[in-house]
């Protein structure tokens, strides 16, 4: 499967992004899927994640409560509505998938697709 992530900018503290990813290739129904970030001079982390069977999406602590991350099956996409923003959101972020179960989620090396990436600058 191929993702292809989208809806990036450069926005004031307290903003609101949509970020987008969109899966061709091979349905998206079967997998699981997510999102990481990567701040400058940072480690890759991870953010959300929503399982293929649904249920009850995870969030990193310091996104919960700000982030929702939701899927559309019939379009084949993955969304990260990203409220509150803040500085220290600022970071590339990338939309992950794995068919079934990611098992550990919160390990970027348990998810095998990985998306290209797109920008998200927070202003203060």
């Amino acid at each position: 499967v191929q993702l292809q992530a989208s809806g990036g900018g450069l926005v004031q503290a307290g903003s609101s992004l949509r970020l987008s990813c969109a899966a061709s290739g091979r349905s998206f129904r079967n997998y699981s899927a997510g999102w990481f970030r990567q701040a400058p001079g940072k480690e890759r982390e991870f953010v959300a994640a929503i399982a293929w069977g649904g249920g009850d999406p995870s969030y990193a602590a310091s996104v919960k409560g700000r982030f929702t991350v939701s899927r559309d099956r019939a379009k084949n996409t993955m969304y990260l509505q990203m409220n509150n923003l803040k500085p220290e959101d600022t970071a590339v972020y990338f939309c992950v998938a794995q068919r079934g179960s990611a098992g550990n989620e919160g390990s970027a090396a348990n998810w095998g697709y990985w998306g290209q990436g797109t920008q998200v600058t927070v202003s203060s």
